[in-house]
């Protein structure tokens, strides 16, 4: 009898501090604006920014104040390629830049006068292109098809350019054999940026805001003292266990919504891809949302306020696609850098998600991010639990000090 009422009493403890936790995110605004600005807001305007994914056909005006048969070749080099096509032509810079102006065109590509005439002199001949930013991907578009237009005329007439070159150099370029490099993606084979970075995207979202959250919360109870509201439980082990899963149990409650909603409805919504299974997905999501929350309930150990946390974690987007193996192979990383993919729970998760979703693996091909996020939470509950004992206490002893002066 004495052991069921110790359960009940330590099952209203833990509703307790749920019902404390709830409130505490319902009453803040600026926790309310991270989680729902960061997570609706930033999810949507992501994937608007990125919606084309791969630019076909734009429409760029060129301005050849040339007029020479080299430069209209490439111009018909640069009007053959996939990423742009050729809208008009125009007299001069100004015009098409009032195309540009007035969103005909979303490029515009400049040949100078000279440019058959540097290439006849044996000189590096010069364009430009400008791009508007109406569409991020945009600029890769025509700088890839410019580029590729060029690559293609030296190519044509390299042979041409034998007389300027020094004799060494001939004989080097007699001797070269010619090379064909084929590139084949495994999991993005339109080579589409959108459907390249999004599903990273959309996990990081989840980790980031989430470690705000927690750290807003976490700061702000030792900054107002309110921390000690725990203490009244005892310091034991059980009532640090007690605050973290009571926690931990909130915040997974609100982000499996925020979750099917980054990568359940937008994926259909923008067209990213989707081919994982979804039960892998969730079971690899149940351990990534416990680990993100132990590791931040550790961290907060740092923070000693509610605004600290979002200058500390707001930054480190780029760092952690990178340590994630997706934008620079895992493989490569130095030792010292590849230390903190297995320390912080985002980036096993996001080469985990993407290897689901993206290149339909299963849990079992994935077992090595799935066990490292198992061990995370193992270690990180165990540093929570201290962590929070230890603030509890040191705010303890910081108001006896101030009660003693």
């Amino acid at each position: 009898m004495k052991t069921l009422n110790n359960r009940n009493n330590y099952l209203k403890i833990i509703a307790d501090y749920i019902a404390r936790e709830f409130k505490t995110i319902g009453t803040s605004y600026s926790i309310l604006l991270v989680m729902i600005g960061g997570v609706f807001v930033y999810g949507l305007l992501y994937n608007y920014m990125y919606q084309p994914n791969l630019i076909r056909k734009a429409p760029v005006v060129v301005a050849d104040l040339s007029q020479s048969s080299l430069s209209r070749e490439y111009v018909r080099l640069l009007s053959a390629s996939s990423q742009v096509e050729v809208y008009s032509h125009a007299n001069n810079i100004l015009e098409a830049k009032e195309l540009m102006k007035t969103r005909e065109v979303v490029g515009i590509v400049y040949i100078p006068r000279d440019f058959e005439r540097r290439v006849g002199r044996g000189d590096q001949s010069v364009f430009l292109a400008m791009v508007n930013t109406s569409a991020f991907l945009n600029f890769a578009a025509i700088q890839e098809a410019t580029s590729g237009a060029m690559v293609e005329l030296d190519g044509r007439h390299r042979s041409d350019m034998i007389t300027f070159l020094p004799l060494p150099t001939l004989y080097a370029m007699s001797q070269a054999q010619p090379i064909n490099v084929v590139g084949t993606a495994l999991f993005n084979h339109t080579e589409g940026y959108g459907s390249y970075l999004i599903p990273v995207v959309l996990i990081l979202i989840i980790f980031q805001t989430l470690m705000m959250v927690i750290g807003m919360i976490s700061g702000g109870e030792r900054y107002k003292k309110t921390i000690l509201y725990y203490k009244k439980n005892g310091l034991g082990f059980g009532n640090m266990m007690a605050i973290v899963l009571s926690k931990t149990f909130v915040y997974s409650v609100l982000y499996a919504i925020f979750a099917y909603f980054l990568i359940g409805l937008l994926p259909q919504i923008f067209s990213i891809p989707n081919i994982g299974d979804t039960m892998d997905i969730i079971t690899l999501l149940i351990p990534f949302f416990m680990a993100s929350c132990f590791f931040g309930f550790t961290c907060s150990l740092v923070y000693a306020d509610s605004e600290s946390p979002i200058l500390m974690i707001a930054f480190f987007s780029v760092g952690l696609v990178f340590l994630s193996g997706i934008s620079y192979p895992l493989e490569l990383i130095p030792w010292y850098w590849k230390v903190f993919h297995y320390i912080i729970p985002a980036p096993p998760a996001v080469l985990g998600y993407v290897k689901v979703n993206s290149m339909g693996a299963s849990i079992a091909d994935i077992k090595t991010e799935y066990i490292t996020l198992w061990i995370q939470c193992l270690v990180y509950f165990l540093t929570a639990c201290f962590v929070y004992r230890y603030n509890i206490k040191k705010e303890s002893a910081a108001i006896k000090e101030a009660a003693n002066f």
